[in-house]
Order: structure tokens, then C-alpha cells, then sequence
């Protein structure tokens, strides 16, 4: 895993051996980072399934102002927290709440953010779960814009209540998903 563009370009980030992380390939991050080139700079990113921090870091390489990384487990924790001190972030530009996702989404009393990074396990089947939960979150505005990697099988609705998809990639057994906000009638 490396950065791939911005002021950490090329920095390696900690390796690591661990059935319940899956990175995001670099195609995948670049195509995601292409279709927001112009989104990222001074943004408010939440990384959702943080993990090692790969598309939350990727996000303050390229000029974002913060970034909330929510992630449960404590291995994953422990790799970002070497991540991050290794990049030498600074501690006013991010955060790391250990908690459930659905949890944080639900309980959300902050700023809506400009940018939502979503990653799920894909043995855990949630991408549906999730998307239902930031319909209605807090979290989210007319502003926001989502993208979530989700496994091919796994559902994921063209629309929800109040969310859209307005992009979706391919890349075989995954697939990356944009969704912003519906227009209020």
C-alpha cells in the first residue's frame, strides 16, 4: 500500500498480514480520486471502515482539511495510529473513533462532512446496511458526496430515499459506487 498522489506521493504505508483487511487497490483509489480531483482540497472527509487509514490518508495527502477515521478493530487501529505517525500527521487533522459504524452513523450530532469514504468488509455483507444508515444520517447534506466499494454480489440500490447513484465502476469482483444527495422537491 502507497500513497499515490499529493505531498505523501510514493510514501509506503505499514504492511501487514490480516484476514479482515482488504485494501483498496491503487486503480480503485485512483479512479475514485480522479472523479473528486476538484472535491478533496479544505474538505471534511469521514472514512468509514478506516482500516489501515489507505483512503483517509490518501484524502489529507491531497489537500483535504480533516479526516474522522471510524474503525472497531484494534489491529487495524493499531496500523493506522503507525500510519499516521509515520506520515507525521498533525493531531487538529483527523480523529479515530473505535467504534460501530451503524452506531456512529446513527448518533452523528456534527457538521455534515463534504466527502464520505465507505469500505466494508466484504465478508460482512453490510454495504446495503450502511447505505440505509447514511440516508438518514446526520452526517450527510446536499453537499455530500459518497463513495462506497462494495463486493459485486453484494446489494446495493441505485437509489435510496434520499441518496442517488450518479457513477458506478466495475473492477470485476468489486464495485465502486457515487452517490450524492437528491435534490429537494
Amino acid at each position: 500500500m502507497r500513497i499515490i498522489s499529493g505531498k505523501f506521493k510514493g510514501r509506503v504505508l505499514t504492511s501487514f498480514q490480516a484476514e479482515h483487511i482488504r485494501p483498496t487497490t491503487d486503480r480503485v483509489k485512483e479512479t475514485l480520486f480522479n472523479k473528486w480531483m476538484t472535491e478533496v482540497e479544505a474538505a471534511q472527509v469521514l472514512d468509514l471502515f478506516a482500516g489501515t487509514g489507505n483512503l483517509g490518508l490518501e484524502s489529507l495527502s491531497r489537500g483535504c482539511r480533516h479526516v474522522d477515521f471510524v474503525e472497531m478493530n484494534i489491529k487495524s487501529i493499531q496500523i493506522l495510529k503507525k500510519n499516521i505517525e509515520l506520515l507525521k500527521i498533525a493531531a487538529n487533522e483527523y480523529n479515530i473513533f473505535k467504534q460501530d459504524v451503524l452506531l456512529y452513523l446513527r448518533n452523528y450530532q456534527g457538521l455534515p462532512y463534504k466527502l464520505i469514504l465507505v469500505d466494508p468488509p466484504f465478508t460482512e455483507k453490510i454495504a446495503h446496511a450502511v447505505m440505509l444508515a447514511l440516508d438518514v444520517s446526520n452526517c450527510c447534506n446536499g453537499n455530500t458526496l459518497i463513495a462506497i466499494e462494495s463486493h459485486k454480489k453484494e446489494r446495493i440500490d441505485e437509489v435510496y430515499q434520499g441518496l442517488y447513484r450518479y457513477d458506478f465502476r466495475d473492477y470485476g469482483d468489486k464495485v465502486l459506487s457515487f452517490f450524492a444527495k437528491k435534490a429537494q422537491d
